[in-house]
């Protein structure tokens, strides 16, 4: 019997037995259970003001190597976090016990470390009652995934990958969080989702190619179809040539675009910008990219996940972050926004902190071409799957470096040619943006650098690739 059947004949036992037990005993918190969690917290402390956040979190997660499963693991955990106020000082303590006295000492050690804290001025009193949009970010068939069902989805990735005399490794994971915010204002606010993601590797001895997909429904996971790509990517790629590193025109795929857009999150936020932090400071309100390029803050979005309140419980507001290559509107916490004059947004991290706050549901505009009409219309240049290992050069500048990974290859007079030896880049992501000659429709996208986007593929001009790897 072949390693990964074996394997999954197993998961599917033991997910009728102990497995399966967990997964159908697992118990999601009602918001009256969380109001009850958040009650408890407040007749124990005596602070001006006391806030609550409650976190549940059950992931489970498959690992897959050398076309065999060999790791399951699951785990369950409840967090209960405190804040707690007293005289202008601010402090948070958290447990995962939830037992009185437990959470006594929590809220005593909250107290006594918000205690040896200075006054901090700039701290507001806690938000009141505040009204919420709705999002359906929570799916059952995710949440109550088996151990079983995983097992059999990379059982056909590894058939797959054997046929094609292939080898696979990856993940496939599921999961569910809750969370809640309350404080003794009378706020209280809840959100519960789940998620999944499946990625993978497929290798050959001189070459790679490379999937990943995210999504709070598991239905929109297609891990064979995910498979299939890296193996067309990975067999395209076999004896990989060598191209001169210089200016090219690239075409990059989602995953790319993310893991290099990703760098601006922060630059759109208050702080930063206050902080003279960010590659935006004296460039508000001017042109910085293509007249192509807009971009949004949206959690409402249908392709977004995440909860529609920030960490003080402020509801979150869809921001036009760039206008047709013009830096528009940044997002605030409140006490940035008191500072600078401005109206929060909704996008402030748990207090206290000292990021402020930073938009973490951005929105690229597309377009409508596709990744094959960019490359017909290439008569020489690259096409690249994704990216890694990128840093910061100059942050103000927004220039930054990494290499190529897991499919990288040459377009020539329209058709792609063959693979290459992957690069390392030189690159300015405004430069970059100013450069988009073709977008494609914006989806989700996973990558390795960044957090869950929705971005489009692009074709650019005069992309930087600095030297060749010897792989």
């Amino acid at each position: 019997m072949r390693p990964a059947k074996k394997y999954a004949r197993k998961a599917a036992k033991e997910s009728r037995g102990k497995s399966g037990a967990a997964v159908a005993g697992l118990h999601l918190l009602s918001d009256a259970e969380m109001r009850r969690i958040a009650e408890r917290v407040f007749t124990c402390s005596d602070a001006d003001e006391t806030e609550v956040t409650i976190g549940m979190v059950s992931d489970a997660l498959t690992r897959f190597a050398n076309n065999t499963i060999h790791q399951n693991v699951a785990e369950q955990s409840l967090t209960v976090s405190v804040r707690t106020v007293l005289d202008g000082r601010t402090a948070r303590a958290t447990t995962n016990k939830m037992d009185d006295d437990s959470l006594r000492r929590v809220v005593e050690t909250a107290k006594s470390l918000a205690r040896s804290q200075p006054r901090n001025p700039d701290l507001l009193p806690m938000p009141g009652p505040q009204t919420y949009a709705k999002v359906a970010r929570y799916f059952e068939n995710t949440a109550h995934a088996t151990p079983a069902e995983r097992a059999r989805a990379v059982v056909r990735v590894a058939e797959m990958a054997g046929k094609n005399k292939q080898t696979a490794a990856g993940i496939f994971t599921t999961g569910v969080t809750q969370s809640a915010i309350a404080n003794t204002r009378g706020l209280f606010a809840s959100h519960r989702q789940t998620r999944a993601e499946f990625s993978i590797t497929i290798l050959e001895s001189d070459s790679s190619g490379w999937a990943k997909a995210n999504s709070p429904d598991l239905d929109r996971i297609d891990p064979l179809a995910l498979a299939r790509s890296a193996s067309e990517k990975s067999a395209a790629s076999r004896k990989p040539g060598e191209a001169a590193p210089g200016r090219w025109t690239v075409i990059l795929e989602p995953s790319a675009v993310l893991d290099l857009v990703g760098f601006l999150f922060y630059d759109f936020a208050g702080t930063a910008m206050a902080d003279q932090r960010s590659c935006f400071n004296k460039r508000m309100g001017k042109r910085v990219a293509g007249e192509n390029i807009t971009l949004h803050d949206d959690v409402y979005h249908p392709l977004q996940s995440g909860a529609p309140f920030d960490g003080e419980g402020l509801p979150r507001q869809k921001i036009l972050l760039m206008n047709k290559g013009v830096p528009s509107n940044l997002v605030y916490a409140r006490s940035t926004a008191k500072k600078m004059k401005a109206k929060p947004t909704g996008h402030g991290f748990s207090l206290p902190n000292d990021m402020g706050e930073a938009p973490m549901n951005l929105v690229f505009g597309g377009g409508t071409s596709s990744v094959d009409e960019m490359i017909r219309s290439t008569g020489r240049g690259i096409l690249v799957t994704r990216l890694w290992y990128i840093r910061d050069v100059d942050p103000y500048e927004k220039v930054l470096t990494g290499m190529t990974r897991d499919g990288t290859f040459l377009v020539q007079d329209g058709r792609v040619a063959g693979g290459l030896r992957n690069f390392r880049f030189n690159q300015g992501i405004l430069e970059m943006l100013s450069n988009v000659e073709m977008l494609g429709p914006a989806v989700r996208a996973a990558g390795e650098e960044s957090f869950e986007m929705v971005v489009p593929p692009m074709k650019v001009r005069n992309f930087h690739f600095s030297e060749v790897t010897k792989f």
